[in-house]
Order: structure tokens, then C-alpha cells, then sequence
């Protein structure tokens, strides 16, 4: 479990919330000092100070984050506002966050997070999706210009913007590299969209997603990663069949933390069988992570994918 603070320069309520964390919990806490809203709402600091438990605040509810580098206040128990979680709310939420995850729940809550909410990222962002779905390539940056233009800052700076949540990813010259699901370059997930365009996929769950988010019939040709045997999934009409019968995914990511590209999507795989998967996990004990039925990784790509196009 990471266990991280995020707080404004010299926060005077950042010495209460560690010393009663210290009273619940001997792992160790980082602290990170934020001191701009950009950063505050990328990493999901909704004031100060916010209390991570891999990466998740455990007070902010409903998912929605009021962001930014203002002081933060709670409630304890009988409804007083103080400056940190008491206690006792400091202990429940690190025995809640222990609970064993339902498959898939942590990635759901890291993508989530990705979500461009501003309406006009979330118009460049579904432009850059689409071109993919069509084409199996990224649109030039002029290209999204149109979509752009319904706000007051360049194509340039809202692509920076969608870097920055995680919803793309941009190389060194600015060019997109990611646009989840999709990849600019050849990943072991090759997809075939409505028998016409061919495009990869980022990761395996990714890959399954596809079809949700585009409504459209895909073919996944892919690998495992323990023996070079080849997977396909092909859907259909909504159904997806898998060959070989017993294949299914793990899913993990290095603990590290970062964006999805650089530490979990090397990991979301899909392999022959259950042994196959539980080799891997075992030569790689280092990689958290779950092995997902055909039902849970179809599910998780639909959960995750099915919303980016939707009006």
C-alpha cells in the first residue's frame, strides 16, 4: 500500500494529518508540496492536506474532486471541522483500502481519473479517438483545430492538457504517441476494426474495449507472453469469442506509479490459461496485480472504454 500526502508550502495542518498516521499504520508516508492547481488537480488534491492510499483519496466522495492549493478541512465523528481525519477515520479508511480490490476497481479509478472533463479537451480527445477508430493513426494537430477553436487556448495547449491528465500521451516533438486505447506504434495487441482498419491497442484490456467504445465488430490477434502462443479474440455483434477457450488477463502495474504507458500497460496481458498466467506472476512477484476471467476483463474494457465516445 503507497501512502502519499499532498500539501501547499508550509501547511499548518500537514503535522496533525502524520502524526495520526503514524498512530495507525508503520508504513512508510511520502509527502509531496504542491503549489499550483494544475498539479493539484492532476494528482487529486482537493486542498490541503489530501491523503493518497495508492493514489485514491479515501474522503472525497462520488468521485467528484474540488481541486486545488486551498487549506482543507474535515469532519470528525460528531460532525466538528477539523484539520485531519481523526484517528479512528485514518484507521478505517487504511483497513477499507486493504480489503482484497474487485477486479479491475483500482484501474477503474486510475482511468477514471484520466477523464478530460473540460468540454473542449473532451471534444479535441474524442476527435483524436475517432480518427484512430477510422484510420488506425493519430490526426495532425491541425486536424483538431476545429475542436479547438470552441475554446480560447491552441490545439497546442489543450494536447498539453490531455498529456497531463494521462488521457494522451505526447512524444518529445509533440506529435501523439497514446491516445487510450490506441497506440501509435506496434504493440503484441493488433486489432482489425469492422474488417477495415487496422490499429493497435495499448494493453489487453484496452484491446477489449474497442468494440464497446466504437460499437463495431474487432478482431484481437495477440500473445502470451510466457510461450509466443498466439490469442485471438474475435467479437461480434457484442459477443466476443475467445481461442484459445480457457485464455485469460492479468492485470498489474509497477508500483511505482507514473502514467499508465510507462508503468501498468506492459502488464495487462492476456494469456492461454490460468497456469500460464500464475508462471508469469510468479517470476514477476514484484508486479501487483490480478488474474481476470473472460467475463471480468470484458467487463472492465466495456466499463472502461464504452463512456469516451458517448455524447
Amino acid at each position: 500500500m503507497k501512502l502519499e500526502v499532498l500539501h501547499v508550502p508550509d501547511c499548518p495542518n500537514l503535522p496533525p494529518m502524520l502524526e495520526r498516521l503514524t498512530e495507525v499504520t508503520d508504513l512508510p508516508v511520502t509527502t509531496r508540496v504542491i503549489d499550483n492547481d494544475t498539479d493539484a488537480e492532476r494528482l487529486g488534491m482537493a486542498g490541503s492536506p489530501t491523503l493518497l492510499i495508492d493514489g485514491v483519496d479515501p474522503f472525497t466522495t462520488g468521485g467528484d474532486c474540488e481541486c486545488g492549493v486551498s487549506c482543507r478541512l474535515y469532519r470528525d465523528e460528531t460532525g466538528r471541522i477539523v484539520p485531519a481525519p481523526s484517528v479512528e477515520q485514518l484507521r478505517d479508511a487504511l483497513t477499507a483500502a486493504s480489503r482484497p480490490a474487485t477486479p479491475g476497481e483500482v484501474l477503474s479509478a486510475w482511468r477514471t481519473r484520466a477523464l478530460p472533463l473540460d468540454p473542449v479537451e473532451k471534444a479535441v480527445h474524442q476527435a483524436i479517438l475517432r480518427s484512430f477508430a477510422t484510420t488506425g493513426h493519430p490526426p495532425a494537430a491541425v486536424d483538431l483545430d476545429p475542436a479547438a477553436a470552441r475554446g480560447e487556448r491552441s490545439t497546442g495547449e489543450v494536447l498539453k492538457a490531455l498529456h497531463e491528465v494521462d488521457a494522451i500521451r505526447l512524444a518529445p516533438d509533440g506529435r501523439i504517441a497514446v491516445a487510450y486505447p490506441f497506440s501509435t506504434t506496434p504493440t503484441r495487441h493488433r486489432l482489425r476494426i469492422g474488417d477495415q482498419v487496422d490499429a493497435y491497442a495499448m494493453c489487453a484490456i484496452d484491446a477489449l474495449g474497442i468494440a464497446a467504445m466504437l460499437d463495431r465488430d474487432t478482431r484481437i490477434e495477440s500473445v502470451d507472453v510466457t510461450t509466443g502462443q498466439p490469442i485471438t479474440v474475435t467479437t461480434t455483434s457484442g459477443h466476443a469469442d475467445w481461442e484459445p477457450p480457457a485464455a485469460v488477463v492479468f492485470i498489474g502495474a509497477d508500483p511505482g506509479g507514473g502514467p499508465s504507458a510507462d508503468c501498468c500497460c506492459d502488464y495487462l496481458n492476456f494469456f492461454t490459461d490460468q497456469a500460464t498466467a500464475e508462471t508469469w506472476t510468479r517470476s514477476h512477484p514484484g508486479i501487483p496485480g490480478q488474474i481476470l476471467t473472460q467475463t471480468q476483463a470484458e467487463d472492465l474494457g466495456t466499463r472502461l472504454f464504452q463512456p469516451l465516445l458517448a455524447d
